[in-house]
């Protein structure tokens, strides 16, 4: 258990937030959101003590741990992995240091006897014994393969070291968790595999994500940083941003009369209980539903970015065809081969596979940044496309301020430049920044206004919500699901496809795995696992 007595922040004269007041119970995981900036990763901070807060006092229950998921992936590159996960449990890991000291000594003195003999009993009351296979199962889970856990973490990829710091977080099962942006980096199974795992857990745990579907997976209790304010209350992620749209609808219309704004407001929580009631999530939502107030949906401060694609152009019936298609990488890894599929008109494609660079390469290939190994495609003559890579650095190698860069790609006064950055949410100020400084969320606002003025009727988007807050991504999402054109898109994002796309096409080293449906359907369904597990062997 945590709790927070009257917490302030602030950083010179900004005021985050103050008067902050909260108590996070075991056996429920908070999803804690807010506009970029607001402060979540500082809250965070502030009760793992890495801050220091202006105010206010943060303690937990005596005698309980607490666990973090750290975000340096080069601090344990002179260790094993398996003894940085070890390293999660603190008390657990200092215990084996001390006891391996005293075993290695030539000659042991008495009062060394004594010693090893309560480190022995604390070892075996901590489950000593279990916990290097513990560790092994948790990064096995976290697809981290067995031949690789007595390797130094130096020798891993960076992906690679995500996961092991999350096993190293959530090992020893800590009262008390904070996960700071935890699906970064993570391959669709293996968020889904942290979903099912935190499901289970009866611990504290704090998370601040920008995957709204992970959110709504795990969170039975929102923390919401608006209005300079921290507020808790009962639901997740969806139904914050549905009841929130709810209520500013409600505050715009001043003609309905109070009571049929509740009668509205408590429709809305019946109908969101009964679809979270029947979802297919693991997580168990009984204390999530209980709790649902019609008293706590307020509107709230959040800006959305005007993201609206437009076709200029009717697609014909021929869109793309691919025919062949192989990819080799530079390793000499086979990314995919024999990828052969027909796209439909008003298709909204995803491609997956276990190696990202096969998404990227298949991309590339139809945007003519890269030769195939094998195989041939042909776009339709109706089709124009806009092209969102994954790799945006080249675009923003030089000087120009925004208005001027974004000039470059359509025709325009600047008045209208400027109009369509206004809609990305970029201030008056803004817009005379040079593009060579801007942030990474900021580039990819610039990227998605560029695609804007393109107006295609064939979206193409390498994992498009990069670098995104939760604001863009929704205004995002919720636009490409009414776009009339083709979309062919890869994401890490299991609501953005789950939402979007009406087809999967699974790219492997042996061929494709084609269906149309939902990926919901598609991650459920016993026969298409058999089939992914035959075609990566």
């Amino acid at each position: 258990m945590i709790t927070v007595t009257n917490l302030a922040i602030q950083f010179g004269k900004r005021v985050l937030y103050k008067d902050v007041n909260l108590k996070f119970t075991p056996g429920n995981i908070y999803g804690i959101i807010g506009a970029n900036g607001a402060g979540k990763s500082t809250l965070l901070k502030a009760i793992s003590g890495e801050l220091e807060a202006n105010k206010g006092t943060i303690e937990m229950a005596p005698g309980e741990r607490l666990s973090v998921l750290e975000q340096d992936h080069f601090k344990y590159d002179n260790f094993t992995v398996i003894n940085t996960v070890l390293m999660g449990h603190q008390p657990l890991w200092e215990n084996m240091q001390e006891r391996d000291a005293l075993y290695s000594k030539p000659e042991m003195t008495e009062e060394d006897g004594n010693r090893a003999a309560e480190l022995e009993e604390k070892f075996a009351e901590m489950d000593g014994w279990n916990a290097e296979s513990d560790a092994a199962q948790l990064l096995s889970g976290l697809g981290i393969k067995e031949g690789v856990h007595y390797s130094l973490m130096s020798e891993l990829s960076n992906n690679e070291k995500v996961r092991v710091m999350m096993a190293k977080a959530l090992f020893g099962n800590p009262d008390n968790l904070l996960l700071d942006e935890p699906t970064n980096d993570l391959d669709l199974d293996t968020v889904q595999w942290l979903e099912e795992y935190l499901s289970n857990v009866e611990q504290t745990v704090l998370v601040v994500s920008h995957d709204r579907h992970f959110l709504d997976a795990v969170s039975t209790q929102t923390v919401d940083i608006d209005f300079g304010k921290v507020t808790m209350f009962a639901g997740n992620y969806s139904f914050w941003y549905e009841s929130s749209q709810l209520a500013l609808r409600q505050a715009q219309n001043q003609k309905a009369k109070a009571e049929e704004k509740r009668k509205e407001l408590e429709e809305f929580i019946r109908r969101f209980s009964a679809n979270v009631a029947k979802s297919k999530q693991t997580t168990s939502r009984k204390k999530m539903l209980e709790k649902l107030n019609v008293e706590e949906i307020q509107p709230s401060t959040r800006k959305y970015p005007g993201i609206i694609f437009q076709m200029e152009r009717e697609p014909g019936n021929q869109i793309l065809e691919v025919e062949g298609l192989k990819a080799v990488d530079s390793d000499g890894t086979v990314l995919f081969d024999n990828v052969s599929f027909n796209i439909e008109k008003g298709q909204k494609t995803v491609f997956l596979s276990h190696n990202p660079k096969a998404m990227t390469a298949l991309f590339e290939i139809i945007n003519g940044n890269r030769e195939a190994d094998a195989g041939t495609f042909k776009w339709g003559v109706t089709i124009t496309t806009a092209y969102l890579p994954l790799d945006n650095t080249s675009f923003f190698d030089c000087e120009l301020n925004l208005v001027d860069w974004l000039s470059q790609f359509g025709t325009g006064n600047e008045v209208m430049m400027k109009g369509f950055l206004g809609r990305m949410l970029f201030k008056q100020e803004e817009v005379e920044k040079k593009v060579n400084i801007l942030s990474g969320g900021e580039k990819m606002r610039c990227m998605i206004a560029r695609m804007q003025l393109q107006n295609a009727n064939c979206l193409i988007l390498d994992t498009p919500t990069n670098h995104l807050d939760l604001e863009s991504i929704q205004a995002f999402n919720n636009n490409l699901i009414s776009f009339k054109g083709n979309i062919l898109f890869s994401s890490h994002d299991h609501e953005f496809i789950n939402t979007v796309a009406d087809r999967i096409i699974e790219l492997t080293p042996k061929g494709t795995i084609d269906k149309l449906m939902t990926y919901d359907d598609y991650i459920y369904d016993e026969q298409i696992k058999a089939q992914k597990e035959e075609m990566y062997k």
